[in-house]
């Protein structure tokens, strides 16, 4: 069965042309008939902002302790996605993002506010241990400024007024509004404008001037969350408040909750939230919007839709895929990549073997929670449900004694397949959750690892081959979950790291994810 199921994706591969252009396709939400699909993106992509600029519309999401990290999409419709930029490419503010005897998993880079002002990007962020961050740009693709504020906002809402005052919204249960000065400083006293009525949890908010009232875009955050606005003559209030979508429905947009308002050229309003969408993540909805009383409600008669008309921005755009697989043969790491935490850039390299990545072991560690230049990269759920299959390649030649180097699918709990060195013999080896599950022996300096996984059932299978034909299962299910230990979605992950002493390496030919069917 797995012998007949490798041969299936090799002639998949074969009549593509190219593992690395046709995978991606089966994960796109356009359906091709002036339609698209929720989500508009099936991978990890919370806490959105949203802004239009010029014909191109951009989004933000959070990313935490992935580096380099502070995504950036574009897209000319809202439906079609592709990767603008990473605004922040490595966070050199703690010597935990280095993995120094510390780590930052489930804290990092928090939701953050996308806005344009005169002629420039402006990003606001605030770390939950470090403070407050801007981002500037004069172009969405960077490069990116980054600085430290004196004072951090917690989920903030950055927004320009008219008369070039410039605020921001923040808090949680309790929403604040405070005036900045014209370096980011605040110019006066955070002001509480309005206390979470329905219950504990108000966060997320996002500001806009709409016809002569002030709206706080916002969220009663979790997985049955509940978006709300509150509107007001004046930015200091007082607030009234409207729940403008709690949609309970069982599937994709359960609890659909958190994002930005935007309007097409056109005139159309829309919506981009999130779904708390099982543990591959949190997955952005694209959502109608219509005006009643003055209101911006959600959805379709009060529920999130699931396939509806695209959005009308006046013109009609081609379908495009994230990128996922990757041949390894550029200079530079696709923006599908990310590291966990900051890398050591003198751990890997593209080019000291053109077409391959290399990773090198650094200090020793304990384990790969504490492992340096460990790549990840976002899983995408296939609409039909299948699951989510990778495949990747290893020369181990360069292992020494006490390396461990494989491939991962990484949260809390996490699992992995890899080849462990010990005096000079190699064993192919799964660990779940900390403990080793199987071993058997290996020789060669070739080797294959596999990983499946299904964000519908949670489960994760791992295997391996030695000719890339026959895969063989080893170990046991990894049960994955999305666990606010770490607090984002569950990542494959290609990793190398030492138990003894650092000077091995191992080389990454590829990495290839296809949708398999049940």
């Amino acid at each position: 069965m797995r012998k007949q199921f490798s041969i299936l994706i090799f002639f998949y591969l074969l009549l593509s042309g190219s593992s690395n252009t046709s995978i991606a396709q089966s994960w796109h939400s356009d359906k091709g008939d002036g339609t698209y699909e929720n989500p508009v993106i099936p991978a990890d992509f919370p806490d959105p902002d949203l802004i239009l600029v010029g014909d191109t519309y951009y989004m933000v999401s959070t990313t935490m302790f992935i580096f380099p990290g502070v995504t950036l999409l574009k897209s000319k419709d809202l439906v079609n996605w592709e990767y603008c930029s990473n605004a922040v490419q490595r966070f050199d503010f703690s010597k935990c993002y280095d993995l120094d005897s510390c780590h930052r998993y489930a804290h990092g880079q928090w939701a953050t506010s996308l806005r344009y002002y005169n002629n420039k990007f402006y990003l606001l962020f605030i770390t939950l241990d470090e403070g407050g961050f801007l981002c500037t740009a004069d172009k969405a693709e960077g490069p990116w400024d980054i600085r430290k504020l004196p004072k951090g906002f917690y989920d903030p809402g950055l927004f320009f007024d008219d008369d070039g005052r410039i605020y921001v919204t923040h808090g949680y249960s309790k929403i604040s509004v405070t005036e900045l000065n014209a370096d980011f400083s605040p110019k006066s006293k955070d002001s509480l404008v309005f206390t979470g009525t329905i219950r504990k949890g108000l966060e997320g908010m996002h500001v806009y001037k709409i016809n002569g009232f002030y709206y706080l875009y916002g969220t009663y955050g979790g997985r049955d969350g509940i978006q709300v606005a509150l509107r007001s003559r004046n930015i200091y209030g007082p607030y009234e408040e409207k729940v403008v979508i709690r949609d309970t429905t069982p599937g994709v947009n359960f609890g659909i909750h958190q994002g930005a308002l935007i309007q097409t050229q056109t005139g159309e309003w829309w919506t981009m939230l999130f779904v708390d969408s099982g543990p591959f993540g949190r997955f952005p909805s694209l959502q109608p919007v219509q005006w009643k009383d003055g209101w911006p409600m959600v959805g379709i008669d009060g529920k999130a839709v699931v396939t509806h008309q695209k959005p009308n921005v006046g013109k009609s755009y081609p379908v495009k895929s994230l990128p996922t697989s990757d041949e390894f043969n550029k200079n530079t790491l696709g923006m599908q990549w990310g590291w966990n935490h900051n890398p050591d850039p003198e751990k890997w390299s593209l080019k000291e073997r053109p077409g391959w990545m290399r990773l090198k072991t650094g200090k020793p560690v304990s384990g790969l929670r504490e492992a340096r230049n460990s790549l990840t990269q976002r899983p995408f759920a296939a609409y039909d449900g299948s699951l989510t299959h990778v495949e990747t390649r290893m020369d181990i030649s360069g292992m020494r004694d006490g390396d461990i180097a494989g491939l991962a699918m990484f949260q809390d709990p996490y699992a992995f397949i890899a080849v462990k060195q010990e005096a000079g013999l190699r064993n192919i080896i799964m660990v779940n959750n900390g403990k080793l599950i199987d071993a058997r022996p290996l020789k060669g300096n070739t080797i294959y690892f596999s990983c499946s996984a299904s964000n519908i059932s949670g489960s994760a299978s791992f295997g391996y081959s030695t000719d890339n034909k026959t895969y063989l299962a080893l170990g046991n299910e990894l049960k994955m979950r999305f666990n606010l230990s770490v607090f984002t979605g569950n990542k494959f992950c290609l990793f190398n790291y030492s138990t003894l002493e650092q000077g091995g390496h191992v080389d990454v030919d590829w990495f290839r994810i296809i949708p398999i069917s049940k």
